[in-house]
């Protein structure tokens, strides 16, 4: 594991520096309450406050481990390792003493992003919600040993040291307002583990990457400097012009208000802007860690922003996060398994967006989840979440939990030309290819001129063969190579997507420049 650098000791230092009052009864933080689940096989940390000097002991299922609250009132241990089971009971003891009930101990994940993992199973619970087939996912919903922590939404400019919310045991009753992502990933592992599974979501429509990172990852790195630099110029400007107008306002960058407003709008506070670096963070996620967690599940990518450029900087933003967040938690290099983007016919989901969220494949212990063929072409939320939510539980099961699982759809590996056509070879192709309800589409071709034409594919054993009559000369093949790449249908024997890809190395962002916006 790598050494944590020293910003990033500061950060976990600061979460036990905020005043408590003299005298303060032993209070764990909102995260160990009843109904929690705690993560197997780990040491587990548990934290609260107390009485500065007071000696904290926490016990459960025989376990006992005692601590003396800081000056400031803060304490933290760790459990030993534990093994699944439960329910047990946990005494936290000091002066006073609290009982939480109903405690398991299992799998637990974090799932973080943006809406399309704040998405809940039913539509009545939020605006962006409401799962296909919902009614029958909530009437099957009695999972005793599935449970759910969803956190409040809070938007700061400094780091937070408690989080609002609760743990909810799974229902026909209380499923409705989980993450549908969450939910369905949770019951695959739960049905195929046999042990309690517990998803702590920490998500918010419309937030960046960058909002999820720290200020000192950021302060600390030449490229994502100058983002925060304009976000604390215009956070600056805010608090000496309370009542200014959006058209008082210096030049900033587009994120600071999300949409156009008109120029008399007052301005809104950008600590308040889920699209501003460090917010997210700040209010959602800091509070959080270190709870022990086995990985991380991501779903983010609409609300990139700063056009071209911007997207440019997205790998490196999300290698940032990855690190960070890695390093915060002190688990070693813990799993992040993300979604792609799913087909849109919007520039937010262009194909080159999606190459870029690919590139977290090139970090160690890392997934991602192929959805190009269970979007929406007009809804950013597409209800098709229980895929989405089963290629995660693919990833995790075959690289975690050692299950002999397929965990990809076919992804590209090489090209051969072979006169007028291009072979192109796959991964993940055990037992052959499948062209998926009809001929193989979604192939473009082109020669030296750059020009992609409609081509004809043939599946060969792992490869597919590729060709136009209209390129004698081809030199590029692309797959899916759209915003809404309507029909793509390669797919391996295990029923999965094959991944959008391309072979040539095209400057695609220069083409996007005069036409990407954000969302």
């Amino acid at each position: 594991m790598n050494l944590m650098p020293k910003g990033l000791i500061l950060i976990v230092a600061c979460c036990f520096l905020l005043p408590v009052p003299c005298s303060a009864q032993v209070k764990p933080a909102a995260l160990f309450s009843d109904h929690m689940v705690l993560q197997r096989d780990m040491p587990v940390p548990v934290w609260g406050t107390a009485t500065p000097g007071e000696t904290v002991t926490v016990t459960l299922n025989g376990q006992s481990q005692s601590t003396t609250a800081a000056p400031d009132g803060h304490w933290m241990l760790r459990l030993h390792k534990l093994a699944a089971g439960g329910p047990y009971e946990m005494r936290i003891a000091g002066k006073n003493t609290i009982v939480l009930h109903d405690v398991l101990v299992g799998e637990v994940w974090l799932a973080s992003g943006q809406s399309n993992m704040a998405f809940t199973v039913s539509h009545k619970a939020e605006f962006y919600a409401g799962m296909l087939d919902e009614d029958k996912v909530i009437a099957a919903a009695n999972h005793p040993d599935i449970r759910m922590f969803t956190a409040d939404t809070v938007k700061a400019l400094t780091p937070q040291v408690s989080v609002i919310g609760s743990w909810k045991v799974s229902s026909p009753q209380t499923v409705g307002a989980f993450s549908a992502i969450g939910y369905i990933f949770a019951r695959e592992l739960e049905q195929r583990l046999h042990v309690p599974v517990g998803i702590v979501t920490v998500a918010f429509g419309a937030s960046t990457a960058e909002s999820w990172l720290p200020r000192e990852a950021l302060a600390a790195d030449p490229q994502l400097k100058p983002m925060l630099d304009r976000f604390d110029a215009a956070e600056s400007f805010f608090k000496s012009h309370p009542r200014a107008t959006v058209g008082d306002a210096p030049p900033a960058p587009e994120p600071l208000n999300g949409h156009p407003l008109a120029p008399s709008t007052l301005l809104r506070d950008p600590a308040e802007d889920q699209h501003q670096p460090t917010v997210m963070f700040n209010g959602m996620l800091h509070p959080v860690i270190p709870y022990a967690i086995r990985g991380v599940l991501w779903y983010q990518g609409e609300s990139i922003v700063g056009g071209a450029s911007g997207l440019a900087l997205y790998p490196h933003v999300m290698e940032t996060l990855v690190k960070t967040w890695r390093a915060l938690w002190g688990e070693g290099d813990f799993p992040f398994y993300a979604a792609q983007l799913a087909a849109l016919q919007n520039i937010s989901n262009n194909p080159v967006v999606r190459e870029q969220q690919a590139k977290i494949l090139t970090l160690p212990n890392t997934g991602l989840a192929i959805t190009i063929d269970v979007g929406d072409p007009t809804n950013v939320h597409p209800k098709n979440k229980e895929p989405v939510a089963h290629r995660l539980a693919l990833i995790a099961l075959a690289n975690v939990y050692g299950k002999k699982v397929e965990d990809s759809g076919p992804v590209y590996s090489s090209m051969k030309i072979e006169g007028r056509s291009i072979r192109i070879r796959f991964t993940h192709a055990a037992g052959g290819l499948v062209a998926k309800d009809g001929p193989l589409t979604g192939f473009t071709i082109a020669g030296s001129d750059q020009r992609f034409v409609d081509a004809l594919a043939a599946i060969q054993g792992d490869s597919v063969l590729v060709s136009s009559p209209g390129v004698s000369k081809p030199i590029a093949v692309r797959y899916a190579w759209a915003n809404y790449p309507a029909g793509v249908n390669l797919y391996n024997a295990a029923g999965l997507p094959a991944a959008p890809f391309r072979t040539d190395h095209w400057d695609a962002l220069s083409a996007l420049a005069s036409q990407f916006t954000g969302n």
